[in-house]
């Protein structure tokens, strides 16, 4: 009989100043089964950011040296995505979509409770397990539409033979959009599939990304032709016989 191969644990790093709260967190989350690593400023949360494969990182907002924003921001720029959870004592309205504007894909505001904190992280685990199991047949093939081709595995764009830019939550979007041509997604549903339920009520943000992703993949953003308005519901992809009328 074949021994089941045992999963190794998920790591989560913490970075967080607040050497209290970072103890707490790591003691509930190791009592969960996840291997946890410790920083408490920004500096060191940076290089084992970078240094180190996780499967999470748990990032506080306002940190000494490196503030949380820019290591979320040089963690989108990256190669690796590591899924983040932004963690603030600050509570208004700005922050947090600035959080979810830079790549955070789940946000909490102090206080909150572990409980809480245990069910966004095993939320997130069980989105980013959903999203593979919906790419893995796609691991080596291309998406195309058009002269729109995305190459699931690499997680590059062209247009017309020539590279995109675009940042980690443009990919998934645009990913989204080419599994499900035609098919008319409201906000809310691409807020949850894309971002999470932890931004639920920031569908406004969708409209953000879908106007950056248009300006790099339309001719004429004003009047696209990929991405399209579907008038008081959300969005759709062109599917191939939309993209010949034009």
């Amino acid at each position: 009989m074949l021994r089941e191969q045992k999963r190794m644990p998920r790591r989560v790093l913490i970075i967080e100043d607040d050497k209290d709260i970072a103890r707490l967190l790591e003691l509930h989350l190791r009592d969960a089964g996840y291997e946890v690593s410790l920083a408490f400023d920004g500096n060191a949360g940076i290089e084992q950011a970078l240094s180190k494969i996780h499967d999470l990182i748990i990032l506080d907002l306002m940190l000494p040296g490196v503030d949380g924003l820019e290591i979320c921001r040089r963690l989108r720029a990256a190669a690796t995505y590591t899924p983040i959870i932004m963690l603030t004592s600050r509570s208004t309205e700005f922050d947090r979509v600035l959080g979810l504007e830079i790549g955070a894909d789940d946000y909490l505001t102090k206080p909150f409770g572990i409980r809480e904190l245990l069910a966004r992280v095993k939320a997130l685990f069980r989105r980013v397990e959903v999203l593979k199991l919906e790419t893995a047949h796609q691991s080596h093939e291309t998406i195309q539409t058009g002269d729109l081709v995305v190459d699931v595995e690499k997680r590059k764009v062209t247009l017309r033979g020539n590279p995109l830019m675009l940042t980690a939550k443009e990919f998934d979007l645009l990913l989204h959009f080419m599994n499900c041509p035609g098919k008319v997604c409201t906000r809310k549903e691409l807020l949850n599939l894309v971002w999470g339920y932890g931004y639920e009520g920031y569908e406004h943000t969708v409209n953000s990304h879908i106007n950056r992703l248009r300006a790099k993949i339309e001719e004429n953003p004003a009047q696209p032709r990929y991405i399209l308005s579907v008038r008081g519901i959300g969005y759709k992809l062109s599917d191939s016989a939309d993209l010949a009328k034009g």
